[in-house]
């Protein structure tokens, strides 16, 4: 197998994976710097279900992926982030934690050092350790509460049930206009709008989407509403409520943004009401709504 006795690391693949290479993989699932990747590759220390595979190989759900690091490779590009982290549920096999907004939730190349990943490194204090393993990841707009496995059975087990009566996931969320009814279910296929573009569309051809909608308050020009997704498609909240013609009030992308949120949009992952996969000890997590979003419905609409 090439180069022994370094660190390994492993991953189970998750339905939300299939079809990816290997490189995204390594890189984005389970933290591998490149150069540590391109080392890698020479010598078959990159497994597939335990046998040598190429960065280009497609995986699918439940397939093992495994790196083998050689002695003293360097393993993780990220620089550690020292912010603040309010964790507001924390045991051996994952973290809830309250992201504030603006906060990416991964490291990218607009965002290398300053990332929910990075603060999560340099709090951690184990980068020979750390694998970033987002279960519910959150658009760097949005605040609240967010998953992050930390091992990959853990990861697996919180993925099977995501989107299942197991692991319920409600916003909140301040929109323009109000909603033409005060309760509803947005039922919209969702599609890429090209691919290129990080836009979504409401198309027949693309994949089934649900979010359950209640309007809790209204001042004619904004309301706040409660929500519950089915699915989870990407902006899936922000794409629904623009098609209804209520967008989040400061989504630059399928609404506008306002002065009165810098950076960010009115959409906040307010409640996680779960049963732990493994010990299966009922959770329920709450965070507040924001004081920018609390202060937004006394605003005025052109604000």
């Amino acid at each position: 197998m090439g180069k022994k006795g370094g660190i390994q690391v492993e991953h189970i693949v998750t339905a939300q994976e299939d079809g990816k290479k290997l490189r995204d993989i390594l890189r984005r699932s389970m933290g591998v710097s490149y150069s540590a990747m391109k080392s890698a590759k020479w010598d078959n220390r990159i497994l597939l279900d335990g046998i040598p595979a190429t960065v280009d190989t497609p995986v699918r759900p439940g397939q093992t992926v495994t790196m083998v690091l050689a002695e003293n490779a360097p393993v993780y590009s990220l620089q550690p982030y020292p912010l603040p982290l309010r964790i507001v549920y924390e045991d051996a096999d994952f973290f809830i934690i309250d992201k504030p907004a603006p906060l990416a939730s991964q490291s990218s190349a607009m965002h290398p050092d300053d990332s929910l990943e990075n603060a999560l490194f340099a709090h951690l204090g184990c980068p020979h350790k750390f694998i970033y393993r987002p279960v519910n990841r959150l658009d760097k707009g949005t605040s609240g509460l967010m998953a992050v496995a930390r091992n990959p059975h853990a990861q697996h087990r919180l993925q099977q049930c995501l989107h299942t009566p197991d692991f319920v996931r409600e916003y909140l969320a301040v929109v323009d206009d109000t909603p033409p009814e005060e309760m509803g279910v947005i039922d919209a296929p969702i599609a890429k709008e090209n691919a290129a573009s990080i836009r979504r569309v409401i198309s027949p051809e693309g994949k089934p989407s649900r979010t359950h909608y209640q309007v809790l308050h209204t001042n004619g020009a904004r309301a706040l509403v409660r929500l519950r997704l089915d699915t989870g498609r990407t902006h899936q909240i922000r794409v629904h409520m623009a098609h209804l013609g209520c967008p989040v009030t400061g989504d630059f992308l399928y609404g506008r943004e306002t002065p009165l949120l810098p950076g960010r949009f009115a959409l906040h992952s307010a409640k996680i009401d779960m049963i732990h996969p493994l010990t299966g000890k009922h959770l329920m997590l709450e965070s507040p709504l924001p004081e920018e979003l609390v202060r937004l419905m006394e605003a005025p609409l052109q604000g």
